[in-house]
């Protein structure tokens, strides 16, 4: 049987510095959740690709948006934005970039494992 846990994304077991950027992850035995904190002017192509490679994201991100706004471009040229209080699917395949002057954070519930790891 299964123990109850619990963390705090404040005190994370992994930090990922990026451009512009943090991402935080805390482990669990049920998965790893991370959270996402963008500042103005972020955007993966040229924040996050540097570090892990690729032509787009191909994380599968399952999250929460806490605050601000992202703007999302899918390979196959579909788009939308995600904003607070939002849940949102976004699959393998995509651009991101935070929209306005405000900070974006978020919360995903999947690709903790691989997001912004740099490549091998």
């Amino acid at each position: 049987m299964a123990s109850a846990q619990k963390k705090s994304l404040d005190q994370p077991d992994e930090s990922r510095p990026i451009d512009k950027g943090k991402v935080e992850v805390v482990q669990l035995d049920a998965g790893s959740v991370m959270r996402t904190s963008f500042e103005p002017g972020w955007r993966w192509s040229e924040c996050v690709k540097p570090v892990v490679g690729g032509d787009s994201c191909q994380v599968d991100h399952f999250g929460y948006c806490v605050s601000g706004r992202l703007h999302v471009r899918m390979d196959d040229g579909e788009e939308f934005e995600v904003g607070a209080g939002e849940v949102s699917h976004i699959p393998p395949g995509h651009d991101a970039w935070v929209v306005g002057d405000q900070p974006y954070v978020g919360v995903d519930f999947t690709g903790a494992e691989e997001y912004a790891k740099p490549s091998s």
